[in-house]
């Protein structure tokens, strides 16, 4: 609530239970003149996508897309 009263753009909601980012988003939503994007972010795994998507949160981040990466080697080596 009170980041709703800042001049953010924009408003994390790190490890924000489902029900919380609910709230959240009503709470944004009940201040259109003060409009923030909301993240979503923290334990987010791609099963819980679609129904994180269903509140109406702005965007999700995804640590485990690059977190759990393993690198390739693609060089190219010439004889």
């Amino acid at each position: 609530a009170e980041a709703l009263d800042t001049d953010a753009d924009r408003i994390m909601l790190d490890d924000f239970s489902l029900a919380d980012v609910r709230l959240a988003v009503e709470r944004r939503n009940a201040h259109p003149g003060k409009r923030k994007e909301l993240e979503v972010s923290g334990g987010v795994s791609a099963d819980g996508l679609a129904a994180i998507g269903a509140t109406g949160v702005d965007y999700v981040s995804v640590g485990a897309l690059t977190k759990h990466v393993r690198a390739i080697d693609f060089s190219m080596r010439f004889v």
